[in-house]
Parts: C-alpha cells; sequence; structure tokens
C-alpha cells in the first residue's frame, strides 16, 4: 500500500501537468505546421511528410497526395518536410536523388513563394490566437472596470504624481484609456519610462506625470517577474463595472487587439533584456510552461484556452526571430536572396544553420536550468 502513494502522487501529477500541456502544445505545433502544408501546397510543392512530435513513430498513414502524416514519441514539436529537402530544417539535398521531383521542390520556388511558406507558420500561430480570443469574447464577454482611481497606495509613483481617488484617467501618452485594465497594461508596457497622464476631476481636465516605478514580484510557480507598479487600484463601485458583450465584429476586434498586446509585449520585453532593463528571470521553458498549464488547468477551461493563445501568439512570434533554424531566419536568407539576385552559399547558409543550433539549443538550456531552480528554490 506504500508504493500506491507515489504511483498516485506520479499520475496526478502527469494528469495535472503533462498532459494539458502536450495537449496546448500539440494543438499549437499542429496549426503553425499546417500553415507551412497549405501554402506549400498552394504554390504546387510536394510534401514528403507532416509529423507531429519526434523520434520513433507511433503511427502514421499516408494521403492520396503521398504526404506521410505520423505521430512522433515525443510530442513536443513537428515538422513539415518538403519534398527534396535533406532533413525536417528544409536543408536542400543538393545533389537530387533519382525519384525527387525538382519543379516540386521547395527550393525550385520563386523567393517570394518561399517567403510565403516559411512565412505561414507564425502567422497561423497568430490566426489561431485571434480566433481563441475572438471565440472567448463571444462566448463569455469580459470584465471591463472604468479606468477611475479607487485607491492610491501611499507613497507610490502614482501619489507622488498627485493621483486622488474618483480621478477617471482619460489617456496615457494621448492615447485614449476605456478601462482599468488597459491602463494596466499601458502600466505593464511601459518598462519603469515616464507616462503622461490627462485624468477628468471634478469635472475639469488635469494633467499628471508619472514614472512607475520597476519591481521584482514573486508569483509563486510562476516565478519571479519584474514589473513596473504605479500604484493605482480601480474603483470597486459596481456602476464602474461591467460585463461588455460584443457582436461578432466588435469580438474580432478585441481579439485582434489581445494578439496585438501579447506581441507588442514579447517584443518590449526582448528589447529590454538586450538593453540590460529586464531581467531573464520571467523566461522559462518547456517544464516552467507544462508547470504553468496544469495550474491553469486547474483553475478553469476558460483560462487554459486563454494561456493556449497566449502560448500561439508567443511560438509565431519567437519563430520569427531572426534566428538560422528558425522561420525568421529561413526569411532573413530569402532577404538577401532578393536583394543579392541569388542565394547565399551553401556554404553561408550551413554556417548560419549550425549558429542557428547553437542559439536554440543554448536558450534552451539556458530556461530548463532556470525552471529546475525556480522548482527546487520554490520547494516543488
Amino acid at each position: 500500500m506504500a508504493i500506491l502513494h507515489p504511483v498516485s502522487e506520479l499520475l496526478s501529477w502527469l494528469g495535472w501537468y503533462v498532459l494539458p500541456f502536450i495537449v496546448i502544445i500539440s494543438a499549437i505545433v499542429f496549426i503553425h505546421e499546417l500553415g507551412h502544408y497549405l501554402v506549400g501546397r498552394w504554390c504546387g510543392v510536394r510534401i514528403d511528410a507532416f509529423s507531429i512530435g519526434f523520434g520513433p513513430e507511433l503511427f502514421a498513414r499516408v494521403d492520396s497526395h503521398g504526404t506521410r502524416w505520423r505521430v512522433g514519441a515525443l510530442p513536443l514539436g513537428g515538422y513539415v518536410k518538403f519534398h527534396g529537402d535533406a532533413n525536417a530544417a528544409s536543408v536542400d539535398v543538393g545533389t537530387l536523388d533519382i525519384g525527387v521531383e525538382p519543379s516540386r521542390t521547395l527550393a525550385a520556388q520563386p523567393v517570394q513563394n518561399r517567403a510565403a511558406i516559411v512565412l505561414a507558420g507564425p502567422v497561423a500561430n497568430f490566426l489561431l490566437a485571434f480566433v481563441i480570443f475572438t471565440g472567448v469574447f463571444m462566448s463569455f464577454g469580459r470584465v471591463e472596470h472604468m479606468p477611475r482611481v479607487g485607491r492610491v497606495e501611499a507613497n507610490s509613483p502614482a501619489a507622488a504624481a498627485g493621483f486622488l481617488p474618483g480621478d477617471l484617467v482619460k489617456s496615457v501618452d494621448g492615447d485614449p484609456v476605456r478601462s482599468f485594465e488597459a491602463l494596466q497594461e499601458a502600466t505593464l508596457l511601459s518598462a519603469g519610462l515616464p507616462l503622461t497622464f490627462q485624468v477628468e476631476r471634478d469635472g475639469r481636465t488635469v494633467g499628471l506625470t508619472a514614472t512607475p516605478a520597476v519591481t521584482v514580484v514573486d508569483q509563486g510557480v510562476f516565478g519571479k517577474r519584474k514589473m513596473s507598479h504605479l500604484g493605482l487600484g480601480s474603483s470597486t463601485a459596481p456602476s464602474d463595472t461591467r460585463i461588455a458583450r460584443c457582436s461578432v465584429p466588435v469580438c474580432a476586434a478585441w481579439g485582434a487587439d489581445r494578439v496585438w498586446v501579447i506581441t507588442k509585449s514579447t517584443a518590449l520585453y526582448i528589447v529590454g533584456v538586450v538593453a540590460g532593463r529586464e531581467s531573464t528571470d520571467q523566461m522559462s521553458g518547456l517544464i516552467g510552461a507544462a508547470q504553468m498549464a496544469g495550474e491553469i488547468a486547474k483553475i478553469s477551461v476558460f483560462d487554459l484556452f486563454y494561456y493556449a493563445a497566449l502560448i500561439s501568439v508567443s511560438v509565431g512570434f519567437m519563430n520569427l526571430l531572426p534566428i538560422p533554424l528558425l522561420d525568421g531566419g529561413h526569411l532573413v536568407f530569402y532577404a538577401f536572396e532578393a536583394l543579392l539576385g541569388r542565394p547565399l552559399s551553401q556554404r553561408m547558409q550551413e554556417i548560419g544553420l549550425r549558429v542557428g543550433i547553437v542559439l536554440v539549443a543554448t536558450l534552451l538550456v539556458f530556461t530548463t536550468s532556470h525552471d529546475i531552480l525556480r522548482l527546487v528554490s520554490s520547494g516543488n
């Protein structure tokens, strides 16, 4: 009986953490690769294999177009292997084997077609997030709080700037603010830079300037994060809170805005890390993402869908980074080809691929070790 307890804990851990993450990442990878596949087929490229997961093949089938649809034993990625490629990284074979149709290969396509095929994967991730967000808003609406100040923390940047309870924030840096959530987003994206506010107070407009303080917030299993803190609390008056419902066009606009905000915040974070303004403490790898998926799954399916959309945006964005091996690296090669009128030499492409492998491997090792250290330090 003593053995049953750890076995039960293991099964519970697998059910709450591993399975939700596998389902999410497999769906996101499938949509990403489907983008490559569909545009590739549209351009006339033959696809030899479409794989979800790597490693030993669990099962597969070959369709009428000759594509082998397979599921690998390691469900943490996937690929589309185009006709004539030496491997799943879309590296050209150089010398074509007998049986390969040169006109049906990716390399034989005009540069604009190859760029479209590569770009289709990240775009598919952004579209998936857009559809999820739009569907969530259509189903549940969204909670909105008026951008009215309910409280001002003592000795905070907001107090120093002269904010008062009852102030209605109208704009931040000239951009209109329609909800307290939008005000929070503007603060979080500021990275500690000065912000100008227009607030309505007693029927008149008052201009204020405040610089959010950058503080480290311990979010438990989600790790420590640097966040910009202004020191404002929203109004709790029922008249300042509502569930906003939307028509299909409005829900779509909200969904597109959510994708844009996540993309923008991710880009600003990466720029902040490079500039030294942001800490790498916020970075998570597969272990951290799986743990977060498990914790969110315990809260609600609604939040899990939201998290899946967030991950999909992140996957799409990260794949656009100009790193060889990733989609963005291929796009850089194609940009040089379009400018020079000829492809980069095979030697240069191979060097770029090796550099990309080192960079991606280093990032994986760093984020994984960071996740492990965070788990150990938190006692989980």
